[in-house]
């Protein structure tokens, strides 16, 4: 009976241990992380049957890195397009989110090494020599105290490089952020700065424009006083003067609106930049 009861024992120990360590396996298999990524393969034509006499476009974002703006040799140009690295505010913005997203990087990078941690303590402390019925009286005590605290998380699953993965392709894509923003913002300066010196190049026609419609007006004053001219004429004449001087006035509005973009773009105030 005794020796009944003691199989029956041992074998419910060794069923006990075996369902224990399925039950690990179990929840270690429900731990993991899972199988890396793999973008699934999409069937892709070599061209499309429409091309005809298309050609394939060839990037060459490779020529706009560096001071792309001095192909132009415009010496103005290159002063303006230099002072968007240091007042740019965008710029800062994205410069500072980058090096978040660096810092966020190193911060996941730190789970790879143990972490150690202390926080050293010391006080002192003396009874007073009349303290009655203690036999510390007059004593001094010191207590001094230096844990330390060692951690450190096991890279179990992938956990700790999926996360560091993240992280990186985070801080990738703000680098890619940072490089957009600082081609737009240069790149919006050179067609502000292109605009407005087409603008005053229009404005100088019509500078002298309406310097011949005002010789033109005072020749037809004065053959209508005359008598070879009519008083339509003189008014034709005077119509198209006043409209050239419209047009001039508008010429000079939209240059003030492109000059206005390149100073917030340097990072100026309008009323304190001028575009000579």
């Amino acid at each position: 009976m005794i020796s009944s009861l003691t199989t029956i024992s041992a074998l419910a120990g060794r069923a006990g241990r075996l369902f224990l360590f399925t039950a690990a396996l179990l929840s270690l298999a429900g731990c993991a992380v899972g199988p890396r990524y793999k973008t699934p393969p999409v069937p892709a034509p070599p061209a499309y049957k429409e091309i005809g006499n298309w050609k394939t476009a060839q990037p060459s974002d490779q020529n706009l890195g560096g001071n792309w703006w001095e192909i132009f040799q415009d010496p103005q140009l290159n002063v303006l397009e230099q002072q968007i690295n240091v007042s740019s505010q965008n710029l800062k913005a994205t410069v500072a989110q980058y090096q978040e997203a660096r810092a966020a990087l190193r911060h996941a990078r730190a789970d790879y090494y143990p972490t150690i941690t202390t926080a050293p303590s010391a006080t002192r402390q003396k009874f007073s020599a009349n303290r009655p019925g203690s036999i510390a009286r007059g004593t001094t005590f010191n207590d001094f105290v230096f844990p330390v605290d060692l951690s450190y998380q096991v890279n179990a699953w992938g956990r700790v490089s999926r996360n560091v993965e993240s992280y990186r392709e985070q801080a990738q894509a703000s680098a890619a952020d940072l490089a957009v923003v600082n081609l737009t913002l240069h790149a919006d300066l050179a067609i502000d700065y292109f605009a407005a010196r087409t603008l005053d190049a229009e404005e100088k026609l019509l500078q002298n424009t309406v310097a011949q419609y005002e010789q033109a007006l005072q020749l037809n004053e004065e053959r209508y006083k005359g008598g070879l001219a009519s008083e339509v004429e003189v008014e034709q004449a005077r119509t198209i003067l006043e409209t050239t001087r419209a047009q001039l006035v508008d010429v000079g509005v939209a240059r003030a609106h492109y000059e206005h973009a390149a100073a917030v773009l340097v990072g100026k105030a309008p009323a304190d930049f001028s575009l000579p």
